[in-house]
C-alpha cells in the first residue's frame, strides 16, 4: 500500500511518492534555543521520529535534517543584561534540547545545522531574491533587506490566506518597509546589539531573519528541490508561508509535501507562560521512565491535540507494562525450546495498513495490545508456535514506533540504580515466599504475596519459579 500523508498546502490526503525512488529527504523545523524545552518541543520531534522511523521500515533511505535555530531576536533578548554570551545561552539550551531528544529515543538527525553556520547561503538567497525583483533593501540605509509580499502573487497559499487579511509583520522596523506584510530577510545592526551578532554583508553588517534561515538550510543540506517540510501547527503562519514563498520567489522547488503536528494543552488549555502552565522536558521526564513518555507522547495521531493531566502518564505506564509483561513472559515459557527466537519480526498487515494512512498511530497501537493479547492467549493455551509469532510481530511493532522495551536504547533506564535496588528486594521476599511455602508455613507466603501485590507487583508461579512485574 502507498503511503498517504496529509498535506497542509493541498488540504488533504495525498499518496507520498518521493521525487527519486527509494530516497525521501526530510527538513523540519527544529528549536530555537532561546529557553529550556517544553514538552511541545518533545511531542513535535517525536512525531517526526515515528514517520523517519516508518518511511525506513518501508524500504526509503530517510536524510533527515533537523536545524537549530541559533541566532534569534528572543535569544538576544534573554542574553541582553547577563554576564552570558548570546551565543553561550544557545548553546546552553542546545543542550538540553539534544538531551531530551535523547532520552525519548530519538533518532539523531543525519545533520543538524545551526544557523550561523549557513550565513553565505542566506545571503546568496536574498541576493537572488533582490536580483528577481522580489525583495529590496531599506532606503533608510539601515541595512535591512524585505521580502516583497505583493510581487509575489502566491504569497498566502500555504494558509489559504489573502495578504489583504493578514496582519503586518511584526519581525523588523516597519519604517523601512513598503508595505506592512513585507517581512525581514536581512536585519541591520543595531547599537544596542552585540558585535558578535553581526556578519558583513552587501547591505551593511547585520542578522537574518527568522524565516531565510530555514530556506537556506534546507536547501543546503538536501537541495532546492526535496520531499517533506514538517513542523509544528503553530509555524505554518508566518514562518512556513514565508518560507514558501521566499524559496519559490528565488527559484526553488522547495518542499513537495507540508507535514504539521498538532499542539500540546494542559489541562485543557493552551501551554503558554503567561497562563503559567508550561510543562517543561526535565519535569516531564523525572515524572516517568523516558519509555513511557515517549509511549504517552506518540500515542495519539500526530496531527490531533493533546492534553496533558495528571493521569497521563500513569495510562501510559500501565500500557507499555503490558507489552512489558507479555515480552517477559513469552521470554521465559520459549526458553531452552525450538521456538526461542523464531518468531519472525515483522509487523502485521493491520499494523502497515494503519501507519501508511497518515501514520494512524493509535490504530496501529490497538493492533499492537490486540497481538499481546493474542501472544498472551497462546502462552495460556500452550501454543508456543503461535506465542513465538505473536513475539517477533510485537518486538517488530515496538520497534518501528520506538518503544521496543527490549531495545538498547532503554537498557538504561532499567539499569538505574532505583530499579536494581527494588528488583534486589523483591527477589529477596520471593525467596522467602518460597522457603516459607517449602516449610508449609503457606500464611507467612500469602503474607508476602498480598504485600507485593498491595505494592502493584504482580506474583507469577511457573514451573521454573515465580516471576514479578508491575501491575
Amino acid at each position: 500500500m502507498t503511503v498517504r500523508l496529509y498535506d497542509s498546502r493541498a488540504q488533504s490526503l495525498v499518496d507520498f511518492t518521493p521525487l527519486e525512488p527509494g530516497k525521501v529527504g526530510i527538513y523540519v523545523c527544529g528549536p530555537t534555543v532561546q529557553s529550556s524545552p517544553h514538552i511541545g518541543h518533545l511531542r513535535s520531534a517525536l512525531v517526526y521520529d515515528q514517520l523517519r522511523r516508518w518511511l525506513t521500515y518501508r524500504g526509503n533511505d530517510v536524510t533527515f535534517v533537523r536545524n537549530v535555530t541559533d541566532i534569534d531576536d528572543k535569544i538576544l533578548v534573554n542574553a541582553e543584561g547577563t554576564t552570558e554570551q548570546w551565543w553561550a545561552l544557545a548553546y546552553r539550551y542546545e543542550l538540553e534540547f539534544t538531551a531530551g531528544y535523547q532520552r525519548l529515543g530519538i533518532l539523531a538527525p543525519t545533520y543538524e545545522p545551526r544557523a550561523t553556520a549557513s550565513i553565505q547561503q542566506m545571503q546568496e538567497i536574498i541576493q537572488a531574491l533582490i536580483e528577481r525583483g522580489h525583495a529590496y533593501p531599506a532606503p533608510d540605509a539601515s541595512g535591512d533587506v524585505y521580502f516583497d509580499t505583493s510581487s509575489w502573487p502566491a504569497y498566502g497559499e500555504l494558509t489559504r490566506q489573502s495578504p489583504a487579511n493578514m496582519e503586518a509583520a511584526a519581525d523588523a522596523d516597519p519604517r523601512g518597509k513598503r508595505d506592512p506584510r513585507d517581512f525581514a530577510l536581512w536585519k541591520g545592526h543595531k547599537p544596542t546589539e552585540p558585535a558578535s551578532a553581526a556578519w558583513p554583508s552587501p547591505w551593511g553588517e547585520g542578522r537574518p531573519g527568522w524565516h531565510i534561515e530555514c530556506s537556506a538550510m534546507a536547501s543546503r543540506y538536501l537541495g532546492t528541490s526535496f520531499d517533506i517540510h514538517g513542523g509544528g501547527l503553530d509555524l505554518r503562519f508566518p514562518h512556513h508561508e514565508n518560507e514558501l514563498a521566499q524559496s519559490t520567489a528565488a527559484g526553488h522547488g522547495f518542499a513537495n509535501y507540508w507535514v504539521h503536528n498538532g499542539l500540546v494543552n494542559v489541562n485543557g488549555q493552551k501551554m503558554s507562560k503567561s497562563l503559567g502552565n508550561s510543562v517543561y522536558a526535565a519535569e516531564l521526564l523525572a515524572k516517568a521512565r523516558p519509555i513511557v513518555v515517549r509511549y504517552y507522547l506518540g500515542a495519539a495521531h500526530y496531527r490531533s491535540t493533546i492534553d496533558f493531566h495528571d493521569g497521563s502518564l500513569t495510562e501510559a505506564e500501565a500500557a507499555l507494562e503490558r507489552i512489558e509483561s507479555f515480552l517477559d513472559r513469552a521470554d521465559r515459557r520459549l526458553a531452552d525450546t525450538r521456538f526461542a527466537g523464531s518468531g519472525a519480526e515483522v509487523v502485521p498487515a493491520e499494523f502497515a495498513e494503519a501507519m501508511d494512512d497518515d501514520l494512524a498511530v493509535p490504530q496501529a497501537l490497538a493492533v499492537l495490545h490486540d497481538t499481546v493479547r493474542a501472544g498472551n492467549a497462546a502462552l495460556d493455551a500452550e501454543d508456543l508456535h503461535q506465542a513465538a509469532s505473536a513475539r517477533g510481530q510485537v518486538l517488530a511493532m515496538s520497534e518501528v514506533l520506538g518503544i521496543n522495551p527490549l531495545s538498547p536504547e532503554w537498557a538504561v533506564a532499567t539499569d538505574q540504580p532505583a530499579m536494581v535496588a527494588l528488583a534486589t528486594l523483591v527477589d529477596r521476599l520471593l525467596d522467602d515466599r518460597e522457603t516459607a511455602r517449602q516449610n508449609r508455613d503457606y500464611q507467612a507466603a500469602d503474607r508476602i504475596r498480598d504485600d507485593l501485590v498491595a505494592a502493584g507487583i504482580t506474583i507469577e508461579d511457573t514451573p521454573t519459579g515465580a516471576h514479578w512485574s508491575f501491575d
